[in-house]
């Protein structure tokens, strides 16, 4: 009962979002610091890991193939398909949610607990709109745009590595990136960064925006919030390929 109890909770506060702006000119000043705080805030994290992703996948794919009959281009593939298939959209995305969903959280729970929440509400705003809305659509928008810096630095970081190491030249692994490549791969990372990104502003703003207490409880229901959206990321990651990726 209390899984339908959050569930339905969830659901009317996405409901209660969709109403007309009191103030279009308010409404987009809070989007664009959103913008800037989510996807500008979280864009060190994400090249520090996206280039030392691509270079481990390339060193560790080199020593897994031991057989002189496997073309030196596979690591490159295998580098490739890795990085856009899983390791941009999926790993950066749970990086994310501890990053991005611990913010939010902390921060409409501290709204809410110092009643800033209820002086806006109030004050005729619609609260839900103003104040989550803003951080899902920026989201939606920064989100997909980290996954794909993410999948180029990923692969440049494997370029790197192996031309650093010895392990494959530059024309080899740019020959690699080319063979076999199948661009539905990219359009499939696309779909399961918007999905992820739905999921890392929603989540961790329902338990924010209904946390109840004080100062504790706004800790509690950000880790909270962190490990809901961390589970929910991987189930969908798993649904999405069994749907996208059946042949």
């Amino acid at each position: 009962m209390l899984f339908f109890n959050h569930f339905g909770r969830y659901l009317l506060m996405l409901k209660g979002m969709f109403t007309k702006p009191e103030n279009m000119r308010m409404y987009w000043k809070e989007l664009m610091h959103q913008c800037v705080e989510i996807g500008i805030g979280s864009l060190g994290i994400v090249i520090i890991i996206s280039v030392f992703m691509g270079a481990v996948s390339a060193v560790q794919t080199s020593y897994q193939l031991v057989s002189p009959l496997i073309p030196s281009t596979t690591i490159a593939q295998i580098v490739r398909d890795t990085v856009i298939l899983e390791f941009a959209p999926t790993v950066v995305c749970i990086v994310l949610a501890g990053v991005i969903g611990s913010k939010i959280a902390s921060e409409l729970g501290n709204m809410r607990v110092s009643e800033q929440i209820d002086a806006l509400e109030i004050m005729g705003i619609n609260t839900k709109s103003y104040l989550v809305l803003p951080k899902i659509i920026a989201c939606l928008f920064t989100i997909p745009l980290l996954v794909i810096l993410s999948m180029v630095l990923g692969i440049w970081g494997g370029r790197l590595a192996g031309t650093a190491t010895g392990i494959i030249s530059r024309d080899t692994y740019d020959a690699g990136l080319l063979l076999n490549f199948v661009p539905y791969n990219v359009f499939f990372a696309l779909i399961k960064a918007y999905t992820f990104a739905f999921i890392i502003s929603t989540i961790p703003s329902y338990y924010g925006y209904y946390v109840k207490g004080g100062a504790l409880e706004i800790g509690r229901s950000s880790t909270k919030s962190v490990v809901v959206s961390c589970i929910m990321i991987l189930f969908a990651d798993y649904i999405l390929a069994a749907l996208l990726l059946d042949k």
